[in-house]
């Protein structure tokens, strides 16, 4: 075999290894982005919990100040409670809608990752293609 041959092969050999590497390296990310977001998902859980706790803690706190006060609950104090219950429901879904985009954005770069790679992988075999032609028309002008 001429050299020229021998180095269209190796170049197209190239490019398909490179094709497969960046292919593997794309789904790795995907991977790594979706177990991210999985993470981050439980990490939010036990935060909510824990806020749910704590607002629990501090209703449960007034309503006993209130009634060692000698404070019945009913009147401006249970809806000063009920003001504070809603402004505390209001605070968690603000809390809960930011997490939830923060992992939908987590899916969406783990998606674009595995496309990007494709594509990458697509480009670099064409162009292993075009330098392999080019070697061996190369070949044919000598």
């Amino acid at each position: 075999m001429d050299p020229f041959t021998i180095l269209a092969i190796v170049t197209a050999a190239s490019a398909g290894v490179q094709m497969y590497g960046q292919t593997q390296a794309g789904k790795a990310q995907e991977q790594a982005l979706k177990e991210q977001a999985k993470q981050e998902e439980l990490a939010a859980e036990s935060q909510e919990l824990a806020r749910r706790q704590e607002l629990n803690r501090a209703l449960a706190a007034n309503v006993a100040a209130l009634s060692t006060a000698g404070i019945s609950g009913e009147g401006t104090p249970a809806s000063l409670a009920l003001e504070s219950a809603k402004q505390a429901g209001l605070s968690e879904m603000t809390i809960d809608l930011s997490e939830k985009l923060r992992r939908a954005s987590l899916q969406r770069q783990a998606k674009a990752a595995t496309q990007q790679a494709g594509f990458g992988a697509v480009s670099t075999l064409i162009g292993g293609a075009i330098k392999a032609q080019q070697l061996m028309g190369e070949q044919d002008t000598e």
